[in-house]
């Protein structure tokens, strides 16, 4: 049964950084395409980043691209989603999901196929 489990967040102020984690169990890790959302009180699940199997292809949404960076280590069982220049609109709970098929980093939330229970983030002005 695959699990994944997310850490690293906070609470920072506008302009720091936070580095995310997102560790998988009960699967082959380096077979998954990995991604992250982020869903703000009120709002649904938002794409933050993608990156496909081996970690040589990412997609980014446009309110996070040169902020966010999104990377793998799949000896590890783990993706990462390095985040600076934080904004307080980048608040939210922040979710790691995975996709068993396809190459190229997809966006919509409903191809994935196991999510994790999500980490706040908060951003203070």
């Amino acid at each position: 049964q695959v699990q994944l489990v997310e850490s690293g967040g906070g609470l920072v102020q506008a302009g720091g950084s936070l580095r995310l984690s997102c560790a998988e169990s009960g699967g082959t890790f380096s077979n998954f395409m990995m991604a992250w959302f982020r869903q703000a009180p009120g709002k649904e699940h938002e794409f933050v980043a993608a990156i496909n199997r081996s970690g040589t292809s990412t997609r980014y949404a446009d309110s996070v691209k040169g902020r966010f960076t999104i990377s793998r280590d799949n000896p590890k069982n783990t993706v990462y989603l390095q985040m600076d220049s934080l904004k307080p609109e980048d608040t939210a709970v922040y979710f790691c999901a995975a996709r068993g098929v396809g190459i190229v980093p997809v966006s919509r939330a409903d191809a994935y196929d196991y999510w994790g229970q999500g980490t706040q983030v908060t951003v203070s002005s």
